[in-house]
């Protein structure tokens, strides 16, 4: 039920209502009708050809490569290598030195036992030529006083002879003697070599080594038994390398002159591989 102060808004509410509805409806036929007006037309050309013309096909453009770029190592300095250690080795005495010293001096003692020798043979002798002076002077007396110097004389004589004799085969025995040690320190050199030549160095390190073997020989150069080791390298390698090369070395030289093989039944050698 509308009040009599509400029919002039109801009214107006309902004008508006139905104009903006009208405004709606125009507007939705307004744009239906200029889509229908403006539809697009697509227009095409077309050419038509007997034979597809012969096109340049251009050719491919090479660029060139870019060339790398090489970067300038900077090598580091070298660092100067360390001088090596050299270690001095203890000077040994040559062994030629001592065998040297050890003959002058043989040979001085000999010079001094010959002298005594010569002055008692010239004592000898100045005795002798006192007892004939003395019996020539005899002569003229009886022949029972000059019997007594005359058995002097021959007691001298023997004497000297003996004496003679016994430095003559002193002196031989002495030459071959010395003979007989410069023939032993020369094939004890030359085992020594043999046997050295057949070691294995690089088993013995970079040190100087010493080590001592006792070696039993037959006649012929062979060993006996097994070699002995006395002393130490202090390395068990080095050892045994030394011990390899003494039984790779068989026969073993000896000199010819078997007298001399005495000399060389045992043996204590040393070695130093690294010599």
């Amino acid at each position: 039920m509308i009040r009599t102060y509400e029919k002039e808004v109801s009214w107006k509410a309902g004008g508006l209502a139905i104009a903006v509805h009208l405004a709606l409806l125009g507007a939705l036929l307004i744009s239906f009708n200029w889509k229908a007006a403006h539809t697009t037309l697509n227009v095409t050309e077309v050419e038509l050809w007997d034979s597809i013309p012969n096109q340049a096909v251009p050719a491919p453009v090479v660029q060139p490569e870019p060339k790398p770029i090489v970067k300038e190592e900077i090598k580091p300095e070298p660092k100067p290598e360390p001088k090596p250690i050299v270690e001095e080795k203890p000077k040994e005495e040559p062994q030629v030195d001592i065998t040297l010293e050890k003959k002058k001096k043989a040979l001085e003692l000999k010079k001094a036992e010959d002298q005594l020798k010569k002055e008692k043979a010239l004592e000898q002798k100045k005795q002798l030529d006192a007892l004939k002076l003395e019996a020539l002077k005899d002569d003229a007396k009886p022949a029972v006083k000059v019997s007594k110097p005359n058995d002097a004389l021959k007691k001298l004589q023997q004497e000297a002879l003996a004496e003679e004799k016994t430095a003559g085969e002193q002196q031989a025995l002495s030459s071959k003697a010395s003979a007989n040690a410069g023939v032993v320190g020369e094939f004890k050199n030359k085992i020594q070599s043999k046997i050295k030549g057949n070691v294995t160095k690089a088993l013995c390190g970079e040190g100087n080594p010493e080590l001592r073997f006792d070696i039993s020989l037959l006649p012929t150069g062979e060993l006996s038994g097994s070699p002995k080791l006395v002393k130490s390298s202090g390395s068990a390698a080095c050892d045994e390398a030394v011990e390899r090369a003494i039984m790779a070395s068989e026969p073993l030289p000896l000199p010819t002159d078997p007298t001399l093989f005495s000399q060389f039944r045992n043996l204590n050698l040393k070695f130093r591989p690294n010599d």
